[in-house]
């Protein structure tokens, strides 16, 4: 997770993405009415996938089947995947190895194009977070232009939980990375609260950090009973998917409807104009998580161990 995350285009901007591409190369439009060259499904849903003209390495067995793992880890999360029918369109990157410029619009049907080297190694696909990132999207409504680090920072919080309870990731390393990459969240100084905040730092893992405490405020409230993961489906029940514009609050309704508490509410109050300073090592030390470099090792003494396993414990139903 050291690799810098792509903001995707905001609805204000995208007229004005798609007149630029369409006049410079005509790909984004030509790609976007191609027919699928695959067809992925998860449960009851369909990905139509489709290439843009390039070689790559691996066969598109392994591409296809990144794509397969990258929607079960969404729809183990969610329940389901978020919507019946959506779109993936890959890119190959002559000479380049690994998985870049992922971006999600939605649309009546929503559509993701992502970046594939030529040269990625079936090992990366299985590394890969970006896949995940982005189909998490899609599960959730798309915000004003101030609300941007709620789709991000739910991406960026969600898609390492949602591997490891597909069993393709361990929680010693999401933990590590949680150490690791969560102080680039906190406010700087002249910050004035989450949606005033356009940086890279405070946009992703501000928001990532917004989940966590959200997470662990709803978990404690409901002796983990409830946490941001049935919130999160309460609002994808709710039926707030990418395909539709919400307000953040009738979005944070319906996930404290699901969950009986108040918490994303009452957080986003303290939280969107006002530079709050979340006490991470503080957090860390009550969750039972002990940094040791690069890794990490689990106290589970302490006093909210209980809730460290949930979040990242495969749901019961």
């Amino acid at each position: 997770m050291d690799i810098p995350r792509i903001p995707r285009p905001r609805a204000a901007t995208l007229l004005i993405i798609f007149a630029l591409l369409f006049l410079s190369t005509g790909i984004f439009i030509s790609a976007d009415v191609r027919p699928a060259s695959a067809e992925v499904k998860v449960g009851n849903s369909l990905i139509d996938v489709s290439f843009a003209d390039g070689a790559l390495d691996l066969p598109q067995s392994d591409v296809l089947a990144w794509v397969t793992t990258a929607a079960r880890a969404v729809a183990a999360y969610y329940g389901r995947f978020p919507v019946a029918h959506a779109r993936l369109r890959i890119f190959p990157a002559a000479g380049r190895s690994g998985v870049f410029h992922g971006t999600t619009w939605g649309s009546d049907i929503p559509f993701t194009r992502i970046s594939l080297g030529q040269h990625t190694s079936a090992a990366e696909l299985d590394a890969d977070w970006m896949m995940t990132h982005e189909l998490i999207h899609i599960a959730f409504p798309q915000m004003a232009d101030e609300h941007h680090w709620i789709e991000e920072g739910i991406s960026t919080y969600v898609e390492p939980i949602a591997r490891v309870q597909l069993g393709t990731l361990g929680p010693a390393q999401i933990w590590a990375d949680m150490v690791r990459e969560m102080p680039n969240g906190e406010p700087d100084s002249g910050d004035r609260g989450l949606d005033h905040a356009h940086s890279w730092g405070r946009t992703y893992w501000g928001g990532a950090m917004f989940c966590l405490v959200a997470d662990a405020r709803i978990r404690e409230q409901t002796r983990s009973r409830k946490g941001l993961q049935d919130a999160l489906r309460g609002i994808l029940n709710a039926g707030g998917t990418i395909q539709f514009d919400w307000p953040i609050e009738k979005a944070f309704q319906a996930g404290d409807q699901a969950t009986g508490t108040h918490v994303l509410a009452e957080l986003y109050a303290q939280m969107k104009d006002a530079p709050v300073t979340v006490d991470l090592a503080a957090m860390w030390k009550q969750l039972g998580v002990v940094s040791q470099g690069r890794t990490v090792a689990f106290d589970e003494t302490a006093p909210l161990a209980a809730v460290r396993r949930a979040i990242t414990a495969p749901p019961s139903e």
